[in-house]
C-alpha cells in the first residue's frame, strides 16, 4: 500500500466503491509523483472514471483513502477543489456563449477578480489556438476546438494537479494529435497529470508511468517499457524467399532464439533478447547460410500485447 512522501501529488489507498451489486472499484492503490504523468489504462467499465470522480471530490468512496496535495478528498474537499482541474469524458461547455465569455464565466465561478479573469481568458484562448474564434459562439466550434476550450477551462484557476478523463474520446486522429501536443506543453511546465484512457497509443505517448486497470483493480504498474517486458522480449520477423530457406533460417539462428519460433509459410517470428542489438548478427548468419531474405525487422511488444496478456481481452472491449 503506497505511503505519501513530500513529492507525491496523489496517493490512493485501497479505494473501493460499489453501485448496488456492481463493484466499480475493488481496492485500487495509486501514487502520482509531482510533475509527472500517470496513465490509468483500461476499457470502459474498468473503474477509471469512478476513481477520478472520487479523487476530484465528486463521489464518495465506500472505503479507502484518497489524498491530493496532502489533503484528504473527503475531509477537505474545498481545499482539494481549489488546487485541481478536471476535464471529463464529455465536453462540458456552454455553446450559447462565446469562447471568451465561457472562460470568463469559469473565472467568476472560481471567484477570480473580473480583471484577472479577462486576462486569464485571453491568455488561455491564445495558448490553445482559439484567439481568432474568441468572439464566436461555442456552438460554431468544431469538436476539436470545443475539446481544447474545455481543457482551457480546467486551467483557469492555475491548478497544480490536472485530471484528464479520456480527454480525446470522440476526436478525429488529427484533433487527437493536436491535443496531445497541448498536454505535452502542460507537462513541460511542471503540471502533474492523471490521465485515463482506453487508447493504448495515448498511454504510450503521454504517460511516464502506467497503471493497467481491469474490473476495479490495478493488474499491473510501471513504465511503458517495463510493462512490455512483462510479456517477453523482442521478435525477429523474417520473410524468406524460398520454402527451403525456412529450415535453414531456423538452424542458422538457433543460438539467438530464446523460445519457440512461430512459422507461417515463409514468414518466421523468432523470440530474441535485444533484437536491435543482434539484428546485424542475424543478417550475417543468414548470409553465411545462403538464405535469401525478402524482409527482416525487429518487433517489440506493444501495450496492446501487454493488455491482452494481463487481462485476457483487448482494451477496447466493454
Amino acid at each position: 500500500m503506497p505511503r505519501r512522501t513530500r513529492s507525491d501529488a496523489i496517493v490512493v489507498e485501497n479505494l473501493k466503491k460499489s453501485f448496488g451489486e456492481v463493484r466499480a472499484l475493488d481496492g485500487i492503490d495509486l501514487t502520482v509523483k509531482e510533475g509527472t504523468v500517470v496513465g490509468l489504462l483500461g476499457p470502459n467499465g474498468a473503474g477509471k472514471t469512478t476513481a477520478v470522480r472520487i479523487m476530484t471530490t465528486l463521489l464518495r468512496a465506500d472505503s479507502g483513502k484518497a489524498i491530493v496535495l496532502g489533503h484528504d478528498v473527503t475531509k477537505e474537499p474545498d481545499i482539494v477543489r481549489a488546487s485541481i482541474g478536471l476535464t471529463g469524458q464529455f465536453t462540458a461547455v456552454d455553446d450559447q456563449l462565446t469562447g471568451a465569455e465561457f472562460l470568463r464565466m469559469v473565472g467568476r465561478l472560481y471567484h477570480i477578480d473580473p480583471k484577472k479573469s479577462r486576462a486569464r481568458a485571453t491568455e488561455l484562448l491564445e495558448r490553445f489556438g482559439l484567439s481568432d474564434a474568441a468572439g464566436r459562439t461555442v456552438k460554431t466550434y468544431s469538436g476539436g476546438m470545443q475539446r481544447r476550450l474545455d481543457l482551457a477551462a480546467s486551467l483557469v484557476n492555475h491548478p497544480r494537479v490536472l485530471f484528464l478523463d479520456e480527454p480525446t474520446t470522440g476526436l478525429d486522429p488529427v484533433s487527437r494529435v493536436d491535443l496531445w501536443e497541448v498536454i505535452r506543453g502542460l507537462v513541460r511546465e511542471g503540471t502533474t497529470l492523471l490521465l485515463t484512457t482506453q487508447y493504448l497509443e495515448e498511454a504510450d505517448q503521454l504517460a511516464d508511468r502506467i497503471n493497467v486497470v481491469d474490473h476495479g483493480h490495478v493488474v499491473a504498474e510501471g513504465t511503458s517499457a517495463q510493462l512490455k517486458r512483462k510479456i517477453g522480449g523482442d521478435h525477429l520477423d523474417i520473410d524468406v524467399g524460398r520454402k527451403v530457406d525456412v529450415q535453414r533460417t531456423l538452424a542458422a539462428l538457433a543460438r539467438l532464439m530464446k523460445g519457440d519460433p512461430i512459422v507461417d509459410g515463409q514468414q518466421l517470428s523468432l523470440p530474441v533478447v535485444d533484437g536491435a542489438g543482434i539484428l546485424a548478427e542475424a543478417v550475417r548468419l543468414l548470409d553465411k547460410a545462403k538464405v535469401k531474405i525478402l524482409d527482416i525487422d525487429v518487433r517489440t511488444p506493444t501495450l496492446d500485447d501487454v493488455f491482452i496478456a494481463l487481462t485476457g481481452h483487448a482494451a477496447e472491449e466493454d
